[in-house]
């Protein structure tokens, strides 16, 4: 009897263990999994990007917004350097211009269509003279040690509809020591009929960063779109505000703005962090290289097809595709923790170019 006690003693806590292990493995947190995850979340219109398990980015395209984005962007220590608003607003940010959100590409004229500017607060009235790119589908995601892949599909669409462009983008996300990095491979080919990019100051490759990396302005302004709608933008209080423009060519400050340049960074910080921005053009683009369409206000954007509108008049390109005709732009955008200076970025554009065919 004693020995039938003993042998089921040692089945019940046998079978304790297993249920106790059950309910720790239920509970236990997932190991962090090393190195750049691209994550698609098809249900949520997201894929999110990640680095050693924490957020970096997200490629987003929800119904608010007339185009996809990459929203928000962090430094390799988290700091957020995108605005918020509309989609996330903070407090003490501007709240102009709601079509700027996150890192973008589109223009500000495709056969007479304003794509750049489009958003929710278009009137209903006005939204025939407006373009909208609509992500078409995911075809490959890969993840790495450290960089990660993303490739999409999208159609810049008329108000009727009727796909004026093709898209084929191609997203590599690079991760190391106070260093994120996004390469833009975007593939553009014009369907059934001949498609203009008209020289026009809206465009192409944008982001919108935050208040503190915006450089400091002691008045208010009023901007201006290529169809004559105006934006104010108030002035505001300047504290904690630091960024400042630097071009490839020396140019600084608001001297960047309409100025061509192979790359621009915006050097600010954040809190106790030193962040450096920067945009770098290819030999291989349209246009190249590019005129800068940044300003003090956090829009800080590359544009090589508005030449007209940059050169008063002295250059003009009016960038055409024929049907069926493509055309490949390539940008890489750094977002870099620490103090920069434009001998190392000029390094890191060479990199850039050897690396990016």
């Amino acid at each position: 009897m004693l020995r039938w006690r003993a042998v089921c003693g040692r089945v019940i806590g046998l079978l304790l263990m297993i249920v106790m292990g059950c309910v720790n493995a239920s509970t236990r947190t997932p190991p962090v999994q090393a190195g750049v995850q691209v994550v698609p979340n098809e249900a949520a219109r997201r894929v999110d990007v990640f680095v050693d398990g924490k957020p970096f980015t997200a490629y987003i395209w929800p119904e608010s917004v007339k185009k996809p984005v990459l929203f928000p962007l962090r430094t390799a220590q988290g700091t957020i350097v995108t605005r918020g608003y509309p989609l996330e607003p903070r407090a003490g940010e501007r709240v102009d211009h709601p079509h700027q959100v996150g890192l973008w590409f589109n223009y500000g004229d495709v056969n007479g269509l304003d794509f750049w500017n489009n958003s929710e607060a278009i009137k209903p009235a006005e939204r025939n003279k407006y373009g909208t790119i609509r992500h078409a589908r995911i075809k490959r995601v890969a993840s790495g040690k450290d960089r990660g892949e993303l490739e999409v599909e999208a159609e810049w669409l008329a108000p009727t509809g009727r796909v004026l462009l093709r898209e084929e983008t191609t997203f590599i996300f690079h991760a190391g020591p106070n260093l994120r990095a996004i390469d833009r491979i975007t593939r553009l080919t014009a369907a059934d009929e001949r498609v203009v990019f008209h020289d026009n100051k809206e465009g192409v490759l944008g982001m919108r960063v935050a208040r503190q990396l915006e450089q400091p302005s002691d008045k208010a302004e009023i901007f201006t779109d290529a169809s004559g709608k105006a934006t104010p933008v108030a002035k505001m209080d300047n504290t904690g505000v630091t960024g400042r423009y630097q071009s490839s060519e020396g140019k600084t400050g608001d001297a960047v703005w309409g100025t061509r340049g192979s790359w621009t960074m915006l050097a600010g910080r954040i809190g106790a962090e030193d962040i450096a921005l920067a945009i770098l053009d290819h030999p291989r683009n349209p246009g190249f290289p590019t005129y800068w369409h940044a300003r003090g206000y956090g829009l800080f954007a590359a544009n090589p097809l508005g030449q007209e509108v940059f050169s008063n008049g002295k250059e003009k390109l009016n960038f055409t595709l024929e049907p069926r005709q493509s055309a490949t732009f390539r940008y890489r955008i750094l977002i870099l923790s620490g103090k920069t200076n434009a001998d190392n970025m000029e390094s890191r554009y060479r990199s850039f170019i050897g690396e990016v065919q």
